[in-house]
């Protein structure tokens, strides 16, 4: 068999199994088995391999700090603080707290990254519900997982998949909100209308409204500032043009360090409950993409997007914007937003063609649970309260939900 097609099998068998999770193993398991499995056929060199990974070194750092902070925020019980006061807002009302929930994951999402609010907000969300005895929760932890995606690309610290896209050149921030907020207004409010409409008879029911809110520790209040000013270090960052992972990393460091210190805890707690197997996990993905390189893929879409520029620009856009949409669900819209980066680059497309790529890459994930990282932290999260959601259940909803709203932010962009 010719090394292309071996190459384009494994990643396929990988994607299955982090969609599949056969025996209930890790998705990390089959991703870092398929780049294992690549190095050990030499279809990719060990030079080739390193070059991969460093290439998702500011992810890495990202995910870390946005990880550090979340879990020491959930440690020092800021979540149930903040859930009591959601649910004491809601005033009994499922619908109410439906939308206090889908309004608090836009503000996470837009300041802190998609990747924050499946990691910080569902933790949060699941002690609301809890504490509002809610018999059905998981219409109100699915919010999570669709503004995560929907309002990742107001700015451009929104999503870290914006940052692979247009590399060293990201448009200055208030050129960014020009082009982006229309169609993220779009996508944000078709999202929250249609996943209303599908959740909406499980929300009537009353819910309850005498809580007790609970005392903030010393800990839980240094973990809410340390959230804050991570959100305006990496606006300042976004501005001035430095990479979001390293403040991002030192920002959940300190955090974490001053927490553990004042509450006098020790770090292994903090380390063990954290969910390491994703940056394997990414760092597989990476390598994938490096051999998907190797088979001509990049030169392949990178002559089709020029020659169908020439003839259309905005036909050329929407294709491409819908193809990669569908196609992140499959490799995962970092990778996926590697390739576009590459072939945008390579290609020398209009500016217009790049736009409704990243709607794609941001947006298109919400259809399955495999699409973004942002929904992979999201199961993770999920599974640690006791849920779980099964790849085709995600995919019911996504369908209803994702194509409307990435037709919407289209719109939104040709407006």
């Amino acid at each position: 068999m010719p090394d292309h097609l071996i190459i384009w099998s494994i990643a396929i068998l990988s994607t299955a199994g982090v969609i599949i999770r056969p025996y209930n193993l890790p998705e990390a398991i089959w991703v870092v088995a398929g780049s294992l499995l690549l190095l050990a056929m030499h279809l990719i060199l060990p030079s080739e391999t390193l070059t991969a990974i460093n290439k998702g070194t500011d992810v890495y750092l990202f995910l870390t700090g946005m990880m550090l902070l979340a879990e020491i925020a959930r440690e020092e019980k800021l979540f149930d603080w903040f859930a009591a006061h959601a649910t004491r807002h809601a005033a009994g009302s499922g619908n109410r707290l439906f939308f206090l929930i889908y309004a608090v994951g836009i503000v996470v999402t837009i300041f802190l990254s998609n990747d924050a609010t499946a990691v910080v907000l569902t933790p949060a969300v699941a002690a609301a519900v809890k504490a509002a005895k809610v018999e059905k929760p998981l219409p109100y932890l699915f919010i999570c997982a669709f503004i995560a995606n929907a309002a990742s690309f107001v700015l451009p610290i929104s999503n870290p998949a914006n940052l692979v896209i247009y590399g060293t050149g990201m448009p200055h921030l208030f050129q960014w909100i020009s082009i982006y907020f229309l169609p993220s207004l779009f996508a944000i409010v078709a999202t929250y209308i249609l996943l209303y409409w599908t959740q909406r008879k499980y929300l009537n029911a009353k819910i309850q409204s005498d809580i007790n809110i609970p005392k903030l520790s010393k800990g839980g209040r240094i973990a809410g500032i340390g959230i804050i000013i991570t959100a305006i270090v990496l606006m300042l960052s976004s501005a001035i043009g430095i990479q979001l992972g390293l403040p991002t990393a030192v920002s959940g460091v300190c955090t974490a360090g001053i927490v553990l210190i004042i509450a006098r805890k020790e770090p292994g707690t903090i380390i063990r409950n954290i969910s390491w197997s994703i940056l394997p996990l990414v760092a597989g993905l990476f390598i994938i993409v490096e051999a998907l390189n190797k088979t001509g893929f990049i030169n392949l879409l990178s002559n089709a997007v020029r020659n169908g520029a020439a003839k259309s620009v905005t036909s050329t856009a929407l294709g491409s914007g819908t193809i990669i949409a569908f196609a992140s669900n499959l490799t995962n819209n970092l990778p996926s937003g590697l390739i576009a980066g590459n072939i945008t680059r390579t290609a020398g497309v209009p500016e217009m063609i790049k736009h409704f790529i990243l709607v794609g890459v941001d947006l298109g994930p919400n259809l399955s649970i495999t699409g973004s990282l942002a929904t992979i932290l999201w199961l993770v999260a999920l599974r640690r309260e006791g849920e779980n959601v099964s790849a085709f259940k995600f995919f019911k909803l996504g369908i209803i939900i994702m194509i409307p709203a990435l037709l919407a932010a289209f719109a939104g962009l040709l407006i």
